[in-house]
């Protein structure tokens, strides 16, 4: 079992001699990771009014303090956040910590603080897949171009890399359906907080559902027109879920997916964080399994 250690950065933690000796403490106290949140604007009525700092400069400065320990966003915000800025500090804290971050990420709920920040409830969802897209290319392709709704680039590079490739493992927090879709075809896992052993039992009931449900097939009279944002026609390989047979082999099928960033190839991460289930790799065929993850939250 591996424990890890959540919220050192509000509260007291905002004092910097107590944040950190609290993270030394967990470290030689043998916690395998520590996680912290992210707001950055809060109603009172949610706590708005209590010192917390900011989870980027939060987890640079944990990085600096410690040795040994997975640094973690249980979770970052992703679509109050600009994803070119960001991915480049989520590269810089994995090398300056030398392999050891782990990016969860999910859309938010708090409707005033995603207003401040310009992003609307109902777009929220859009802007994290296609974020998350837009970041996994300036982490992998060696001449990243992007061209979405929301973020555009070309002929721009970000280096050096992370550490961790592809990228640092990438989980995917919340608790509803469109969730649980996306740790499982998009994330390394998916990352749970604040969860008894039955709320923790039907979360990963929901992950499982996800996993084993075969994919929908596009309508007949659509096959000809479905298009990407940059009007290029997907092929039917494209329009699968991880698990199922893609056409024309793994090599051209990861070339198309990698080009347009409908998901993320899976892989196995070694050191994975507490409380997660893994998603099964993209085309492990025949394997229908999940992999859970061992682990517990602190």
């Amino acid at each position: 079992m591996k424990l890890g250690l959540y919220g050192l950065l509000r509260g007291s933690g905002v004092e910097p001699d107590t944040l950190v000796r609290r993270a030394r403490l967990a470290e030689q106290a043998g916690f395998e990771s520590l996680w912290v949140g992210d707001h950055i604007a809060l109603p009172a009525d949610q706590d708005g009014q209590q010192p917390r700092l900011e989870v980027v400069v939060a987890v640079s400065h944990l990085a600096a303090v410690t040795t040994r320990v997975r640094l973690g966003f249980g979770v970052i915000v992703l679509p109050q956040r600009q994803p070119v800025l960001l991915a480049k500090q989520l590269s810089s804290i994995d090398t300056l910590a030398k392999g050891r971050l782990t990016i969860g990420i999910g859309v938010g709920y708090v409707e005033p603080e995603l207003r401040a920040m310009g992003v609307s409830l109902a777009d929220r969802g859009a802007r994290t897949d296609e974020y998350l897209a837009a970041m996994r290319t300036l982490w992998t392709e060696p001449a990243p171009s992007f061209d979405g709704r929301f973020v555009s680039f070309a002929g721009v590079f970000q280096r050096p890399q992370p550490v961790q490739r592809p990228h640092p493992p990438i989980v995917v927090g919340g608790h509803s359906a469109a969730a649980y879709r996306r740790a499982v075809t998009t994330g390394n896992g998916w990352y749970g907080v604040y969860l008894d052993v039955e709320k923790t039992a039907r979360a990963l009931a929901g992950l499982r559902k996800v996993a084993v449900r075969p994919p929908r097939q596009p309508r007949r009279a659509r096959d000809h027109d479905h298009t990407t944002r940059t009007g290029r026609p997907r092929d039917s390989a494209t329009l699968r879920r991880p698990g199922s047979a893609p056409v024309g082999g793994p090599t051209a099928h990861h070339r198309r997916l990698r080009h347009r960033g409908t998901h993320q190839l899976g892989w196995r991460d070694t050191r994975r964080p507490p409380l997660t289930i893994h998603p099964r790799r993209c085309c492990e065929r025949h394997d229908p399994a999940i992999t859970r993850a061992s682990g517990s939250r602190s």
